[in-house]
């Protein structure tokens, strides 16, 4: 089973990417994390190049979705909204449908971000994602200074995120089961 996990965060040493790092290390066998780094690299959207024939990174960054079975998004919470980064890569995927039907877990590393989280969990809905609530955590982390080997030492972070894979693998096998 393949997992694309997506940071709503550009910053190098961000606590949403560290999450996901962490999540990798504790991922069940059978269940492969993979990291998608290109955020950055994707141009603002401009629906006169939604075919993307020419852009890379947008056809990069489709293909790996398309490869998944499923998502895992954890994202900061900027002026109370979702980051412009991921903003504009959820919007290259809008035509294009690579997120539609495909179960999809979203990490809040803040108990503060309090009105992102449920922003991108109605964009998601809206672009007929399989949002899976189960799967969908908060977690303590932000502020806490824990690289990806700390989150995945913490018993209590370690718990909730393997929770959260666990409840996320059941909706791609049930997806699946029932294809």
């Amino acid at each position: 089973m393949r997992i694309l996990a997506i940071s709503g965060s550009l910053r190098r040493a961000s606590s949403n990417t560290a999450v996901l790092e962490a999540m990798a290390l504790l991922a069940p066998d059978g269940v492969d994390i993979a990291l998608h780094y290109g955020l950055a690299g994707l141009p603002a959207f401009n629906p006169d190049l939604d075919d993307a024939a020419e852009l890379p990174a947008v056809l990069a960054f489709r293909d790996a979705l398309r490869a998944a079975d499923g998502v895992l998004i954890s994202s900061p919470e900027y002026a109370h909204g979702v980051p412009g980064a991921l903003k504009n890569a959820l919007d290259w995927l809008v035509g294009s449908g690579e997120l539609v039907g495909k179960p999809v877990a979203l990490i809040n590393p803040s108990p503060r971000s309090l009105f992102a989280h449920p922003q991108l969990a109605e964009i998601l809905t809206v672009m007929s994602a399989d949002l899976v609530a189960a799967a969908s955590i908060t977690v303590f982390v932000s502020g806490r200074g824990l690289d990806a080997a700390g989150i995945a030492a913490d018993p209590e972070l370690a718990a909730a995120l393997r929770q959260a894979l666990t409840h996320l693998a059941a909706a791609v096998a049930a997806q699946r089961a029932a294809a």
